[in-house]
């Protein structure tokens, strides 16, 4: 499946952590780092923290328009023309889009420590909640998120994020509707099957297996 769509939202995983989100004819991506071929223009950027493969200046810029607007952590202050940026607990709306940012980190590994407040952001799209965690483990910020979200798009590759499992739990504490995994199978140490996220899942949710529409840059 090359994309997945819910209420009007259209969700297309292009590889890694970057996805792009269709909604009323407005296009958004997060984390752009992987594109695909003659991507079209981005009318939002949201981009979780600074690493190279979550805020990549040069794809960025093969995105941007005269009208696009950017949301970033803090972290990536300087890298990102005409930026807002932000940390957890912030809430900006833009085009009757609601973005919150909320916490993402790694509560016992040093890649991502807590006090750098990098961010996942939930998109809220009409009727639609989109989550995109960023690069976190399983966090117990996540309990707050319970209800809140109809996708879930969730890294399972490990090593710098939460694996299969820990995704599965965080699936049955934040209870969406769907979830999407992503982060695994681009960069080396993320070699992962999907097919065994989805066995652990259960019928906890439903879970949504995207082809990625690009590949990494050579």
């Amino acid at each position: 499946m090359k994309s997945f769509e819910v209420d009007g939202v259209k969700i297309e995983w292009v590889g890694h952590a970057t996805f792009r989100i269709t909604y009323r004819g407005k296009i958004i991506y997060v984390d752009p780092y992987i594109l695909d071929e003659d991507p079209p223009k981005a009318d939002l950027i949201l981009i979780t923290h600074d690493h190279f493969d979550h805020c990549d200046v040069e794809a960025a810029r093969k995105l941007l328009s005269g009208k696009t607007h950017i949301v970033a952590d803090a972290s990536c202050k300087g890298k990102l023309p005409n930026a807002i940026y932000v940390k957890p607990g912030d809430v900006v709306e833009w085009e009757g889009i609601g973005i919150e940012a909320v916490p993402a980190y790694n509560p016992s590994k040093q890649f991502h420590p807590k006090e750098k407040q990098y961010v996942g952001y939930l998109i809220k799209l009409g009727r639609v909640t989109v989550y995109h965690p960023g690069d976190t483990d399983l966090i117990p910020e996540m309990e707050q998120l319970r209800g809140r979200v109809t996708v879930a798009l969730l890294p399972i590759g490990g090593t710098y994020t939460m694996d299969e499992k820990e995704a599965a739990e965080a699936v049955r504490i934040i209870q969406p509707k769907y979830v999407i995994p992503m982060h695994y199978n681009f960069l080396p140490g993320l070699e992962k099957d999907p097919e065994k996220f989805k066995e652990l899942v259960g019928d906890a949710a439903e879970v949504v297996i995207l082809e990625p529409l690009g590949k990494l840059k050579q």
